[in-house]
């Protein structure tokens, strides 16, 4: 079982065969993906999906989860990857919360981050450096270092993990596109109920500069490293796949000083 899948509710026991055959059987068209016989999407409920795509020559299926994060983030574009195995993908890497124009500002962003957008074809076939796109994000665990909790016992040392948020992108050569190490302070966690399994589901809202960053973690990987459930004003610290869609049209690039 992948344990990204664990992080939308499907639990170890459940086999990538048996949610393939759901995703064909009962779910829908994905947007933008092409043909409805290789792309599906299963709806989970409260915005949560999985998405199935068949690579047609290939003949094998691969399974992502999906989250319809409704708020938008301002990504300004370094560069722009498209794989020839998953066209309809792209891999986005710039500076979130960049300036606006008529800033004063010398940073060109926030923070910088790398992201997979499901919905590539929308981009164009060329997209210029500094072109600001917005996009809907989430975050998906591959790994949990640690959660810090909200408060200390009596005697506890205070806790290591940074007083500031930290997002950056795993870089060097080899590393996972669309990766993330994180350090961010738990705003506030709401349960969502993957409605195929039946098994909760805990979104967890962290602050982020300009907007939330919401991420997904699986609970039976923190119970098998025996790390605590996220709660509001926790740290969260780990490595995770950040994935999305556009959800705004392109604007003009920025204009270079």
């Amino acid at each position: 079982m992948d344990f990204l899948l664990e992080c939308i509710g499907f639990p170890p026991s459940v086999t990538e065969d048996e949610i393939v055959a759901l995703a064909r059987e009962r779910g829908e068209p994905t947007p933008w993906r092409g043909s409805a016989d290789d792309h599906r999407m299963l709806p989970l409920g409260g915005g949560l999906q999985v998405r199935a795509d068949r690579d047609t020559a290939r003949g094998y299926w691969t399974l992502a989860p999906f989250y319809d994060v409704p708020h938008r983030l301002r990504l300004s574009v370094e560069t722009v990857v498209r794989p020839p195995e998953s066209p309809h993908d792209a891999l986005l890497t710039g500076w979130a919360a960049p300036p606006p124009p008529w800033s004063e500002e010398t940073e060109p962003g926030a923070y910088r981050l790398s992201a997979w957008i499901s919905d590539a074809r929308r981009l164009g076939r060329r997209v210029e450096a500094g072109r600001v796109l917005a996009v809907s994000v989430a975050g998906f665990a591959l790994t949990v270092d640690r959660i810090t909790p909200p408060e200390r016992l009596p005697g506890e040392r205070e806790p290591e993990a940074s007083t500031t948020a930290d997002i950056r992108p795993i870089g060097g050569a080899g590393s996972p596109g669309g990766c993330c190490d994180v350090s961010l302070r738990v705003q506030m966690v709401r349960r969502i109920a993957n409605e195929v399994t039946g098994e909760p589901v805990e979104m967890v809202v962290c602050a982020a500069p300009e907007r939330p960053l919401v991420l997904f973690l699986s609970r039976w990987q923190l119970e098998r490293d025996g790390l605590p459930a996220p709660r509001a004003g926790s740290w969260i610290e780990g490595t995770f796949l950040i994935s999305g869609r556009l959800s705004g049209g392109l604007q003009p690039a920025r204009p270079r000083p």
